[in-house]
């Protein structure tokens, strides 16, 4: 039988036909290169090799023609574009029955965008944009809110703010053999593993950050986290004195063990130095959540450096009613004692569980926590600014209200349905109250217990 070779370069051009038409061909608009070439495997006009050699030449002839087209230098390898949508319904009820406290209903939206820009010698920079309400009343120079990026629908349709996520630079000289190095300066993503009972999800530091590991098998992994952020921006007075800005230092380490692929657990230790703390008085800083013990003018009575340990556990089932594949049953918690506070009230922890996971199409998961976080236990602006309770009499330096922050006790219910693989229904429930209803006097608060629900739809890319 006459055999004969195609001529790469005819292979090329059928490859080349064949992603035009998918361009041009809405159903099969979503099939990716590789999948046009290994129809082509399949079908027997192209070998293995020439397959591999195709993907290397597309590749090479993309990534030319994109530097062209888009004056792009040669040493930028890749962009990534990446963000998520999501509408809210929030409600915040209190059990006053004098109704001292205003029941609040809140219609909002987020919208998150970034771009990952990848480099040679690895090497990245990333940016991203949020939306956003102003950080309080006082005017930061018109900032957003640095534990939100929700924007509440109000005020006849006005036009909602977009403010920097994030602005950071990337290098990481090592990531081979098992050893992982990588430097980060700037605005960045927290880095570290601390759950929003110490650090809010949507806080996003600002200063430089060290990320070390080393993974030992396939089995055990150790991760290092460092950083120096800094926390407020402060000037010398009229007598051209030195005033030291605040600034947050802090480190943590991560064991991963994967003992089975059923069971897996991780075990965590750090903490964090609150460094020149008195200078982040209320009017300093925005004043987002409260609980923290503070002198008449919201200074700061407290030092604040937490010990922080958490750990998990998590069993995967091999199948689980209405549930498609392996269910993960994960148990977990966290412990905070702040060492430095000389006030009492300077511990803190939660414990809870998860059934499943989301994030695929059809997949869900339900959670469970109680938490018990007390007045001194961390730094009240950087933890979750949705977990809170009611405040009957105003804190020494603070308000009367809901309020977010330290000094509350109280359980999370959360459930998560992925309707699609972009698209997620979330449902949240605090249930609170305050460990110590007044912090200056014995005064009796029977009505500081609070709920604060929230009905999501994030749909993400």
């Amino acid at each position: 039988m006459k055999t004969t070779k195609t001529n790469k370069t005819t292979k090329l051009a059928l490859f080349a036909g064949a992603t035009a038409l998918a361009a041009l061909a809405p159903q099969v608009q979503a099939q990716s290169s590789d999948s046009l070439i290994d129809k082509l495997v399949d079908k027997g006009i192209l070998t293995t090799d020439e397959a591999k050699d195709l993907r290397n030449d597309a590749d090479n002839d993309f990534n030319t023609t994109m530097q062209a087209k888009m004056g792009m230098p040669d040493w930028v390898t890749s962009y990534k574009l990446y963000g998520d949508v999501r509408t809210r319904f929030d409600q915040v009820s209190s059990t006053d029955n004098n109704k001292t406290f205003v029941d609040r209903d809140r219609y909002r939206i987020r919208l998150r965008a970034g771009l990952i820009v990848t480099m040679k010698d690895d090497v990245e920079v990333g940016f991203s944009l949020t939306s956003g309400d102003p950080a309080s009343a006082n005017n930061f120079n018109n900032a957003g809110n640095p534990l939100s990026n929700n924007t509440t629908m109000q005020d006849n349709g006005t036009k909602k703010s977009v403010y920097i996520d994030t602005a950071y630079g990337k290098w990481t000289p090592v990531n081979s053999g098992g050893w992982l190095l990588s430097a980060t300066f700037g605005k960045m993503y927290n880095p570290f593993q601390f759950t929003p009972m110490v650090f809010d999800a949507d806080w996003t530091p600002e200063g430089a950050a060290l990320q070390g590991g080393y993974t030992f098998n396939d089995k055990h992994s150790l991760l290092v986290n460092g950083a120096a952020f800094v926390e407020d921006q402060e000037v010398g007075g009229t007598d051209k004195g030195s005033v030291r800005a605040p600034a947050l230092f802090a480190g943590q380490v991560i064991w991963n063990a994967n003992w089975t692929q059923k069971f897996s657990t991780a075990l965590g230790l750090g903490g964090y130095y609150l460094g020149n703390s008195a200078n982040l008085t209320t009017a300093n800083v925005p004043y987002i959540n409260q609980g923290n013990s503070r002198t008449g003018p919201g200074v700061l009575i407290n030092h604040y450096a937490p010990l922080i340990a958490d750990a998990s556990a998590t069993y995967n089932l091999d199948t689980f009613p209405m549930y498609s594949g392996p269910f993960p049953i994960k148990l977990a918690g966290e412990y905070i004692n702040n060492v430095d506070a000389h006030t009492g009230n300077n511990q803190g922890y939660w414990a809870g569980v998860t059934l499943g996971k989301s994030g695929k199409k059809h997949a869900w998961d339900i959670s469970y926590r109680y938490e018990y976080l007390q007045a001194d236990a961390v730094y009240d602006q950087l933890v979750d600014d949705d977990n809170g309770a009611y405040y009957q009499n105003a804190p020494v330096g603070g308000a009367v209200g809901w309020f977010s922050g330290t000094n509350v006790r109280g359980h999370l219910i959360k459930v998560n349905y992925s309707l699609t693989d972009s698209l997620t229904l979330s449902f949240t429930c605090f249930l609170n109250q305050l460990i110590v209803p007044n912090l200056n006097a014995p005064a009796h608060e029977p009505n500081n217990s609070a709920t604060h629900l929230m009905a999501d739809l994030m749909w993400k890319f």
